[in-house]
């Protein structure tokens, strides 16, 4: 059994407001018990999407974001599909998905993704058998397969909430609107961290060139397996491009994959394999004045359970009828989805 990974957010958030106050907000959540998180769950009012019967086809298991998404969606009554999506140097396989907080279980069947033809006549099968609005894909997969997976989604009309970063996002996200299909695209699913980013472009829109003249900087660090940049870095970057008149672009990022360099960054070492530290500052020019963002997660939990939340979300709006479109964390936000 899986130990609960600790989800450690440090948030230094500068929010100009009225009287030019800011805030300085810090959180810290220490390590929850595995029991102590069942009772928790079972204590959360029912949602809207409780009644549908939903099934999930997470693609990118075995991979442990894909298979934390899993265990989340089995955590908040979703249903896993028989069958899902892996990447195309994994051998076939059926692995079983168990979640320890809800006790909940389910076997999944693994298909490369180079046999295409056998993951369609799947998709195909389960829209019979589930009906063709209650059947959903997750994608945790690789960035690489970002723009190709979502292509074929949309060729099988199957809704998706994509988790997974990189890839060509202009392309991805102008294709599906084109498309008119169901989807939720983010660089980010960790509701806080979401509503950091909204305050961010609020700030941003309210007060573009606050910090003209100061020199920006980020660091990010997570485990050595992630391939590209961080998404929410980039996200992040262009609402404080807004406020500074800096020229700093994604490639000026410092990117950490080094265990002994993401130790020195302060990341727990229990945490090596699956984190995600960032720290963003602004400099005046002088040197006497510095502003801080950090945003730090050890863990996978906190993006799993937004990822169940986006499908959820997206759910009901396929329940409500109407044009597809691309839905973000934000809108997922905003209607009060996150539990």
């Amino acid at each position: 059994m899986t130990a609960t990974p600790i989800i450690n957010t440090r948030l230094t958030l500068l929010l100009l407001t009225l009287g030019s106050t800011i805030f300085h907000v810090q959180g810290f959540a220490p390590q929850v018990s595995t029991t102590r998180l069942r009772k928790c769950f079972k204590s959360i009012s029912m949602s809207p999407t409780d009644d549908l019967d939903i099934h999930v086809m997470v693609n990118g298991m075995p991979g442990p974001m894909a298979t934390a998404a899993a265990e989340a969606c089995l955590r908040k009554g979703l249903k896993l599909t028989p069958v899902a999506m892996t990447g195309p140097d994994v051998e076939p396989m059926t692995i079983m998905v168990y979640d320890p907080v809800s006790e909940k279980s389910s076997e999944v069947k693994l298909i490369p993704s180079t046999q295409r033809d056998d993951v369609a006549a799947s998709i195909q099968g389960l829209k019979e058998a589930c009906g063709e609005k209650n059947v959903l894909a997750i994608d945790y997969t690789h960035p690489s397969a970002v723009n190709s997976n979502a292509d074929f989604y949309v060729e099988q009309k199957l809704p998706f909430v994509m988790g997974t970063t990189g890839g060509d996002r202009e392309k991805l996200v102008d294709g599906v609107n084109a498309a008119k299909h169901f989807a939720v695209i983010a660089p980010n699913m960790a509701k806080q961290i979401v509503a950091m980013q909204a305050a961010l472009e609020d700030l941003a829109k309210k007060y573009p060139g606050a910090f003209s003249s100061y020199t920006m900087a980020c660091k990010e660090s997570h485990q050595k397996t992630k391939a590209d940049t961080s998404g929410t870095a980039k996200a992040v970057i262009d609402s404080l491009k807004e406020l500074s008149d800096d020229d700093f672009t994604y490639d000026d990022i410092q990117m950490i994959r080094d265990d002994q360099e993401a130790l020195d960054f302060g990341v727990p070492e229990d945490a090596l394999k699956g984190h995600a530290f960032h720290r963003y500052t602004l400099t005046s020019a002088d040197g006497s004045t510095q502003f801080a963002l950090e945003h730090n997660v050890a863990g996978r939990t906190i993006y799993a359970e937004g990822t169940a939340d986006a499908v959820k979300f997206l759910a009901e709006r396929l329940q409500e009828g109407g044009e597809g479109k691309v839905y973000t964390m934000i809108n997922v936000l905003e209607s009060g989805a996150l539990e």
